[in-house]
């Protein structure tokens, strides 16, 4: 699978970590940027295009760093496709959920709030738990 990935100057570190992570799980990863540590970089410049990507193409997935993560998942959720999921810590069922019944194909994290072996394992479940395909939550995103 295609995972596509962005980060802003505080979600840079994560980034990095995430990837080769992420490559160690058997996924191609696409970095949409930041590519260097700058301190007065927009999210939007690199979120914007990694969203874009993930909702060319349904079997792709993407996951965006922020500081909390707050920012990213709203921009990404502009773009029409686009089901952004945050987590910030604390307990990673709602990324399961999230995936399970919303068919979240954005994981929004934030940096700030977690330490990178919470965020690998949020990762790891993003990507590994599948959609539910239940009736009522395909009847539930086709309202979105």
């Amino acid at each position: 699978m295609n995972i596509h990935i962005a980060a802003d100057h505080v979600g840079f570190d994560l980034k990095e970590q995430l990837k080769k992570y992420i490559t160690e799980l058997g996924h191609t990863v696409v970095d949409h940027g930041a590519f260097s540590l700058d301190q007065n970089d927009d999210y939007p410049d690199f979120v914007t295009p990694c969203a874009e990507a993930v909702a060319a193409d349904e079997t792709n997935r993407g996951v965006v760093i922020g500081g909390s993560g707050q920012g990213e998942a709203m921009d990404a959720n502009r773009i029409s496709g686009i089901r952004a999921t945050e987590y910030y810590g604390g307990d990673v069922e709602i990324v399961r959920i999230s995936r399970e019944h919303n068919n979240a194909n954005v994981l929004s994290l934030g940096a700030r709030f977690m330490s990178e072996e919470e965020a690998k394992l949020a990762v790891k479940v993003f990507l590994e738990t599948e959609f539910s395909s239940d009736p009522r939550h395909e009847r539930r995103i086709e309202e979105f």
